[in-house]
């Protein structure tokens, strides 16, 4: 998946950045210092003294590459469908694991709503266990807000297409965004470019949609994803184990209301800055020069 090199060494048991919250909050400067439940509770609580488990050398060799076509082709197909696409909306549901104090694994969820038409427009809300904000790209600039503490920044910099806005946001390698790669233009390329392994998993069922089930390998990073049974080929379900970060967090996406051709006001994209709303600056790299 794209950016998975850069991202893999930022990754421990820190902080595993969610897909749509990284994207705002730390690549576009409304990042919320409120939120951060396992630095809060690791303040106030008290270390305990424990023994270093002993650590266990894996000796077994990696297994040798396998490639089945199927994978690759029902891959190819969903991609192809979503880039054809001038336009598409989707809802989805994140499920991300972040190490709280005790070393235990906790689960965040968040819910967002995209609406992406091509090449060059982009809108995303998201709410759930963090605070709630909204991105907007026009095409020429990328504006985000945060509803609740009335704040919003607009980037200086113009970016002509979606590519461009989406590489600008995965060059932070602070930032995992799992969900960019359908935003490409060509999101086939950027699934396969770092692929040793693919493999048919079998049929399955996403909330009673019929689907199969595939399993790819990176060198960084497992992933697998579900795709809807016949023509239609959109992603339903993507899950993501990071093989080189402490304890091997996972992530999952779940998609649903899948839209290709969706009717959007001319105004879906753009951003009007409330009366009482307050101007930040604008810091693609805010949350790395803030966690040195």
């Amino acid at each position: 998946m794209q950016n998975t090199k850069k991202n893999i060494k930022k990754m421990s048991s820190r902080l595993i950045q969610l897909s749509m919250i990284v994207l705002a909050l730390s690549a576009i400067g409304c990042a919320s210092d409120e939120k951060k439940p396992a630095k809060a509770q690791a303040e106030t609580t008290k270390p305990v003294a424990t023994q270093a488990a002993p650590q266990v050398k894996n000796n077994v060799p990696p297994p040798p590459p396998v490639v089945e076509q199927y994978a690759l082709d029902r891959l190819k197909q969903m991609s192809d469908n979503i880039a054809a696409a001038k336009a598409f909306t989707y809802h989805a549901t994140h499920f991300t694991e972040m190490p709280a104090p005790t070393g235990q694994f906790l689960t965040l969820t968040v819910v967002s709503k995209v609406a992406l038409q091509r090449p060059d427009k982009l809108r995303v809300n998201v709410w759930g266990d963090v605070p709630a904000f909204d991105v907007y790209f026009d095409g020429d600039k990328v504006s985000t807000f945060d509803p609740e503490k009335k704040i919003h920044s607009i980037s200086s910099k113009s970016v002509a297409t979606l590519d461009e806005m989406l590489d600008m946001v995965t060059s932070n390698p602070e930032i995992n965004f799992p969900s960019a790669d359908f935003m490409y233009s060509n999101p086939y390329a950027v699934m396969t470019k770092n692929l040793t392994h693919a493999i048919v998993v079998g049929d399955s069922m996403v909330n009673g949609v019929p689907c199969e089930h595939f399993a790819y390998m990176e060198p960084a990073i497992n992933w697998e994803i579900w795709i809807e049974k016949g023509k239609n080929a959109l992603p339903l379900r993507l899950a993501m184990t990071y093989k080189q970060a402490q304890n091997f967090p996972r992530f999952m996406v779940e998609y649903k209301d899948w839209n290709l051709n969706p009717k959007l006001k001319a105004n879906t994209f753009v951003f009007k800055a409330s009366a009482d709303s307050k101007q930040i600056e604008f810091s693609p790299h805010r949350l790395e020069q803030k966690s040195k």
